[in-house]
């Protein structure tokens, strides 16, 4: 029997997303840069959870850290590569409802995303 072998996806970063992740602290840094090592080797990290509206294969990564909540959406839709599309900080504890601002935004950069996909890998069969 053929031992299995980890192929470790590239991870691409859309838009602003590196940026905003990098201006986290530390601790949650480290946090999601464990947690999307994951994603890349085909997993799904514990604090990982489907994000809803964009419909299979786009997920969220939820950390809190001194009392503040970070979150990090990718998707995992694309056989070759894992896309992050946006970092950021929830900012009103006292509401369930992640920001319009926010949900637009992941809308737009996961279109980005597909156009990326096909330009450096071609269409998923």
């Amino acid at each position: 029997m053929k031992p299995f072998v980890f192929q470790e996806k590239p991870l691409h970063w859309v838009g602003s997303a590196k940026k905003n992740l990098l201006a986290f602290p530390g601790e949650a840094v480290d946090d999601f840069g464990y947690a999307l090592g994951v994603v890349q080797l085909g997993g799904i990290p514990p604090s990982a959870k489907p994000w809803k509206g964009e419909g299979p294969g786009v997920f969220e990564i939820v950390e809190d850290h001194r009392g503040d909540t970070y979150r990090v959406a990718y998707t995992v839709r694309f056989a070759k590569a894992v896309y992050v599309l946006h970092c950021f900080q929830k900012k009103s504890p006292s509401s369930i409802r992640t920001a319009k601002n926010d949900v637009d935004l992941i809308h737009e950069r996961l279109k980005t995303a597909q156009a990326d996909y096909e330009a450096h890998y071609g269409k998923d069969d």
